[in-house]
């Protein structure tokens, strides 16, 4: 297994196909209404970077960092296909977001996730993260856990 992760263009096709994979995968567990996707041409932006992992060249995982005011980024489009989970790729994506925040100066990263997806509960919880109240300007709702991580308080501590 020769996985990189780097941040890249959505705008790929194998990109656009994973992208694909996790909404179809997303829609099969919660209702369309609670289900927040960025589109591939939203991940375009200036606010958001989204890094691929690849593994011999083809993409395997994703997840993104988008940018809030006030200080908060947000980790979106978190996906890892079913061939290469429990190796720790999500993990590792986590990481790079946290990363990239951190550099930026942000002060707290938070995420919306489903109500069925233990093994992203896992990652995030691995990765320091813990969980709160709902965040940004989602819903609350029965379908959504929310996570948070300070990072100022963090950065001050290291």
């Amino acid at each position: 297994m020769a996985l990189t992760i780097t941040a890249e263009t959505p705008l790929q096709d194998d990109v656009r196909a994973l992208i694909e994979e996790l909404n179809e995968t997303l829609l099969a567990l919660t209702p369309a209404e609670f289900c927040f996707h960025m589109t591939v041409e939203q991940m375009t932006g200036p606010a958001t970077t989204l890094f691929v992992v690849r593994d011999e060249g083809q993409a395997v995982a994703c997840g993104a960092l988008h940018r809030h005011p006030g200080g908060i980024a947000e980790v979106k489009r978190m996906y890892t296909r079913l061939s290469h989970r429990g190796r720790g790729i999500g993990g590792m994506v986590v990481q790079q977001i946290e990363a990239l925040a951190r550099e930026e100066g942000f002060a707290k990263l938070v995420l919306e996730t489903g109500d069925r997806h233990p093994a992203a509960w896992a990652v995030y919880e691995r990765a320091g993260f813990t969980r709160c109240g709902p965040v940004l300007d989602y819903p609350d709702s029965q379908w959504s856990v929310f996570y948070e991580k300070n990072l100022s308080a963090q950065s001050a501590a290291a």
